[in-house]
């Protein structure tokens, strides 16, 4: 979301996946208030539920004049000060997923300079939502998912344990026990990715699999939250993945990760 801001010249965005006919705002930058937090939007409700409706992105230069949407959000989005407001759908196999907003205080005309770059960041979104969604069918095409999720958690404790022995031959035969644990969910055990990982980035990734924060992740591993986020950086950087999500499914395809 942080992108948002930087790249559209938009000062305020927020947005947040669809769930139960609802687009729940989970994320906010730039915002002056907290009238944007916990927003949830009903599809067909809003410029946001249209656009989930429609499944294209909307535009109101006059939010508080608008006549082309319902005003049920006004409380929320006229108390941040929002006059200008963009909407772009999370597109994935047809079905809007989920919603980004840009805004302005004052109205401003939307030029394409602006709006190319969060249909940009949509297409990102909705990438790695279809990679999750992959890397999920093919898991539970491989074993339930309770095994799966036993598996990933084993294989997270076990690269906890192994980060603090200092013996050379055990370490190693960790490290092959690891590497077995991994295997046994590739969906493509013929592939593999020399992405180049260190070992304490594959410890990070390892915890963001099983949707630790990066404090927790920190924690967990005894590093700062700081190094924390540089690993995860390198470790995306390296699987050519925009986020942490993609990254973790990047790994899981190439059995770096179960």
């Amino acid at each position: 979301m942080a992108e948002l801001p930087r790249r559209t010249r938009f000062p305020v965005a927020f947005g947040g996946m669809l769930r139960d006919g609802a687009v729940h705002v989970s994320a906010v930058a730039g915002a002056r208030t907290r009238h944007l937090q916990g927003l949830i939007v009903a599809a067909g409700r809003g410029l946001g539920g249209r656009a989930v409706v429609e499944t294209r992105p909307r535009l109101t230069l006059d939010y508080r004049t608008a006549k082309g949407i319902t005003h049920d959000y006004d409380p929320m989005v006229l108390g941040e000060g929002i006059a200008t407001l963009f909407a772009v759908p999370v597109i994935v196999a047809g079905s809007a997923r989920g919603v980004l907003y840009c805004g302005s205080w004052g109205q401003a005309p939307v030029s394409d300079l602006a709006a190319r770059p969060a249909f940009a960041i949509a297409d990102d979104l909705a990438a790695d939502l279809r990679s999750q969604e992959d890397a999920r069918r093919t898991a539970d095409q491989t074993m339930a998912p309770a095994v799966q999720e036993e598996l990933r958690e084993t294989y997270a404790e076990l690269r906890r344990v192994a980060a603090d022995v200092q013996d050379p031959q055990l370490r190693a035969r960790l490290t092959q026990i690891e590497t077995r644990l991994a295997a046994l969910s590739a969906p493509s055990p013929g592939i593999r990715l020399d992405a180049g990982l260190s070992p304490r980035e594959i410890d990070v990734l390892a915890c963001a699999a099983l949707g630790a924060t990066n404090g927790d992740i920190a924690l967990s591993l005894g590093l700062r939250e700081g190094t924390v986020k540089s690993y995860l950086a390198s470790a995306m950087s390296k699987l050519n993945a925009s986020t942490r999500y993609s990254a973790v499914a990047t790994a899981r395809r190439a059995g770096i990760l179960p």
